[in-house]
């Protein structure tokens, strides 16, 4: 038997512009995501989180669903263009009392906020000014988190300063098929650097302000494998861990970035850079989802692709493969890297075509596969000495999946796109039992499954 112990942290992982809807309300104004998404072809079928699924319309109903997950933490993303509508400065008051307000809903029904400040939704005033090619933003994000944690700070626990910036710097920055839609190598360095860098100044400026929260950052790390044994697709391989896996960990394991890449951020790295990313954390976040495999393709941009998952292996609506031991193979190189630091795997979930059936129930098997699979892998780490120490799912509700649009549905919960109506599903019932119990459910999660259980 599988079993956790009782003070493991079971949660869900939500985001700001994947679920809030309200898109001019309390004076919020656009961040970089708006702006994308209005651009033609940017995203599938013209979909924008405009409404999304309405959740802060929804916000009581919605909390009361986490609660009924009986998860003990959300970690759900705060909009800097809500707070701070302009990125910095003026507040709004309308958005700063929207999470002010969720903080203390999710307390009173027993379930720990866990914030996190960035997640790709940079004000689009400040994308004006550079974004995070310009070193200026490295301040003004510091400004926004300490005004976040004067208000949030004595009612939260954990807080995660930002969201997978590797991702944010390949596929916004380097790739343009996120906001803010850049293709550019020397503005993927810049935007890596610059967000490393304002996670380790808010990092000190925080605990120079005496907050109390223990403070950490999210990254998405994937095992990279080549797609043969030729030679190029070894070099294809090296060159992706380093661009995606071991820069994203640089900061935090001696500040220095993978020789293969040095050249590349020499131009932004100033003095006393190096020494100002080796601010420590208090804990790190894993997100995976699956493991890359890559080619080399010398017309590229870069000098690779990625291939999809290899003969025989099962795929998700996304195409990925499923690949529960990258879990904890991933695991294993954070506990390396970053030894004595605690882990959470903050997301990790999976995409299928499902829809409700004739009784209503959104019968969604091979995600509840999905995850028992992978959270088999974490309790395997465990056992082998990595000190993780809670699993987070993405993502409660099917959301707005940024450039894919509202196609593919991750969530534990059903959103009908019509009335956004909420309908747990059989990985809802399944994630409950989990949670309730510290024990991984062997079954699927069918009431024939769980009769006379």
């Amino acid at each position: 038997m599988v079993e956790f112990p009782s003070e493991f942290v079971w949660g869900v992982s939500t985001s700001a512009y994947q679920i809030e809807g309200a898109a001019t309300a309390g004076g919020k104004r656009p961040s970089i995501w708006d702006a994308f998404v209005r651009r033609r072809g940017a995203v599938a079928d013209g979909a924008t989180g405009d409404v999304a699924i309405d959740h802060l319309a929804r916000l009581d109903e919605d909390v009361a669903l986490i609660a009924g997950l009986g998860v003990r933490a959300y970690r759900f993303s705060i909009a800097w263009s809500r707070w701070f509508p302009d990125g910095d400065r003026r507040v709004a008051p309308a958005g700063r009392d929207v999470y002010d307000r969720l903080v203390d809903r999710l307390l009173e029904h027993g379930v720990a906020p866990w914030p996190c400040l960035y997640h790709w939704d940079l004000p689009a005033a400040l994308q004006q000014r550079g974004g995070w090619t310009a070193r200026d933003t490295v301040d003004r994000f510091a400004d926004y988190a300490a005004a976040v944690l004067d208000v949030l700070g004595d009612r939260v626990g954990h807080v995660a300063l930002r969201n997978e910036p590797n991702v944010h710097a390949v596929l916004g920055h380097l790739l343009g098929v996120h906001a803010p839609g850049t293709v550019d190598v020397g503005a993927f360095a810049a935007a890596a650097h610059h967000q490393h860098l304002a996670t380790a100044r808010v990092l000190a400026r925080l605990r120079g302000d005496g907050v109390r929260a223990r403070l950490g950052t999210v990254l998405n790390l994937q095992p990279v494998d080549p797609a043969s044994d030729a030679p190029e697709d070894a070099a294809a391989a090296r060159l992706l861990d380093a661009a995606w896996n071991a820069q994203a960990l640089a900061p935090w394991s001696g500040g220095r970035y993978p020789e293969d890449l040095a050249a590349l951020f020499a131009p932004v790295v100033r003095d006393g850079d190096e020494q100002e990313l080796r601010a420590p954390l208090d804990w790190i976040g894993l997100n995976l989802y699956t493991r890359h495999r890559v080619a080399a393709d010398p017309k590229s941009l870069i000098g690779l692709r990625l291939v999809g998952a290899g003969p025989d292996v099962a795929t998700t609506a996304m195409g990925w493969a499923v690949a529960p031991d990258a879990l904890r193979e991933q695991l294993h190189r954070l506990a390396r890297s970053l030894p004595g630091v605690p882990i959470y795997v903050t997301e990790n979930g999976a995409a299928f075509e499902e829809a409700p059936g004739l009784d209503g129930v959104v019968d969604d098997r091979p995600r509840v596969r999905y995850l028992r699979d992978h959270v088999a892998s974490v309790a395997r780490a465990r056992a082998e000495g990595v000190d993780v120490r809670g699993y987070f799912v993405w993502t409660l509700w099917d959301d707005f999946e940024w450039a894919d649009g509202y196609g593919p549905t991750f969530g534990l919960v059903h959103v009908d796109r019509r009335d956004l109506t909420r309908t747990p599903e059989r990985s809802f019932d399944w994630y409950r039992r989990l949670v309730a119990t510290g024990r991984l459910p062997t079954d699927e999660g069918g009431p024939e499954d769980t009769a006379g259980a």
